[in-house]
């Protein structure tokens, strides 16, 4: 609406006030959230991922592993993420040349893959997927070692807390930079990472532990980036920090409040003249003044009490609503961190079969976007090529040929007459094919024909293939119908 000055303007000039009238336009706010009405100020507006990180991510790293280490159910939720991504391990099959030879080694060096000796491949695998959601990131040093160590290839893994990277080293080396303690080369490539002796926390004085220059080729670094030109990551539970605190805030409020609701409390007035003050309390046997604590009430006796005295039983009353908000709330954190509320709490009250399957297959396409996404091309992959190097340079295998497909765990069966059907259905009308079923049980196709073809040879070689048809086509001959059958 055009204002008295508008108006005059128009009059005057009408050029001028139509000029006043389209710059005014273009002043108006398309998204109300833009208005300069609204006083919601994001911090640092406009930092980029890596000024956020270098100012808030050790406080959240600190207070996540907190909450892990003290808060039962976000132990559950990162548990419950990890045997979901991770299970019982992502396998590897060599696809290329030498397979037979690389997946033998493999095999082998599974085994001793660990430099510290703590885990297999997949121990190790799990180790880190659960390092990087809890803190954000976590890091995989190679280390190669002499043929004289006796390993099935020359290589080990060394798992370390993204505590060794040094975050505070900012600056130039050589014409690189180093944001965050990671170095970039001109084209903004990492180049090194800077790396202290040994872990932070193990009560060495800050000042004397210096950070070194380690190549990036020997450090395989897991985070999973939500923003464009992010070096580091940040945990999977910063944004339930604080509704976490302050839901263990209120529960420690309520555990406070029920023990005061248990007990009975008696408010006397009135002559106490007759009353004896206990000891401490203004001594032994005196009168004393004012309100005083006049002992406890033993269970089933009978007590005397002087004439004159009125007696005010408190009774506090229970508040309702309590299971209700810590319900609503755990259902936010369990939407937060991005796993199902069941898996979170383990309340399986409410839950119908429907409702429980659409969210474990929302749940599921979650688990295998991070599976395929971040876990595989940026863990699985690298060490994959560097064992397949370190066999190459050992002599064991011919080429470097690094093709491999990986194999997570498979998803058990929600319904499993139902599931079965209906991907005999998509084979069937040419939908999908038995080596794509088999792929997304998690099963290796190549494997699964093998055995196949070992069952059906060991089958016939024992005479009794005939006998297994019969028994799955639910139709076994009887000695009537053997009876029966005409002779040749």
């Amino acid at each position: 609406m055009p204002n008295v000055l508008d108006r005059i303007v128009g009059w005057v000039s009408p050029h001028a006030g139509i000029a006043r009238h389209f710059a005014r336009q273009q002043l108006a706010r398309a998204y109300e959230a833009a208005s300069p009405r609204d006083t919601w100020r994001p911090r640092r507006a406009g930092a980029s991922a890596n000024a956020d990180h270098r100012a808030d991510a050790r406080t959240l790293r600190t207070k996540a592993r907190a909450l892990v280490q003290n808060v039962p159910y976000i132990q559950a939720g990162l548990e419950g993420l990890a045997a979901a991504t991770v299970g019982t391990g992502i396998v590897p099959r060599a696809t290329g040349l030498d397979k037979e030879v690389l997946n033998k080694l493999f095999a082998e060096w599974t085994k001793k893959c660990d430099a510290d000796g703590r885990y297999d491949f997949y121990g190790m695998t799990k180790a880190a997927y659960t390092a990087m959601e809890q803190d954000g990131e976590v890091l995989v040093r190679l280390r190669w070692r002499r043929a004289s160590d006796n390993l099935p290839v020359p290589l080990q893994l060394q798992l370390l807390e993204i505590d060794w990277l040094d975050d505070a080293k900012c600056g130039a080396y050589n014409g690189n930079t180093i944001v965050n303690g990671i170095e970039y080369d001109m084209l903004g490539a990492v180049a090194a990472y800077w790396l202290f002796d040994q872990h932070p926390g193990e009560g060495v004085a800050a000042r004397s532990m210096k950070s070194q220059r380690v190549s990036a080729e020997f450090i395989v670094h897991l985070f999973a980036p939500a923003r464009p030109g992010q070096g580091r990551g940040f945990t999977r539970f910063a944004s339930v920090i604080p509704r976490v605190r302050d839901l263990q805030l209120y529960e420690d409020a309520e555990l406070a409040r029920k023990n005061l609701e248990t007990r009975l409390s008696v408010l006397a007035s009135g002559d106490m003249s007759g009353m004896e003050n206990p000891a401490g309390l203004g001594g032994a046997g005196e009168p004393g003044q004012g309100a005083r604590d006049l002992g406890d009430l033993g269970g089933g006796t009978v007590i005397g009490m002087p004439g004159g005295m009125n007696f005010t039983v408190v009774e506090p009353k229970a508040a309702p609503g309590y299971v209700d908000y810590v319900k609503y709330q755990l259902h936010l954190i369990a939407a937060g961190i991005g796993v199902p509320y069941e898996m979170l709490t383990g309340d399986m009250t409410g839950v119908n079969f429907s409702s429980a399957r659409v969210r474990l297959l929302d749940f599921r396409r979650a688990v295998q976007q991070l599976q395929w996404l971040v876990l595989i091309p940026k863990l699985l992959e690298p060490l994959w090529a560097a064992f397949v190097e370190a066999a190459y340079l050992s002599g064991k295998v011919r080429s470097r040929d690094k093709s491999v497909d990986f194999s997570p765990p498979k998803w058990d069966y929600v319904n499993p007459e139902q599931d079965v059907k209906a991907d005999q259905a998509e084979i069937g009308a040419g939908l999908s094919t038995i080596s794509e079923k088999l792929r997304q049980r998690g099963y290796d196709p190549d494997v699964v024909f093998a055995e196949w073809k070992s069952d059906f040879d060991k089958l016939t070689e024992l005479g009794i293939l005939d006998t297994m048809l019969f028994m799955q086509r639910g139709n076994m001959p009887t000695e009537q119908a053997q009876a029966a059958k005409p002779e040749k």
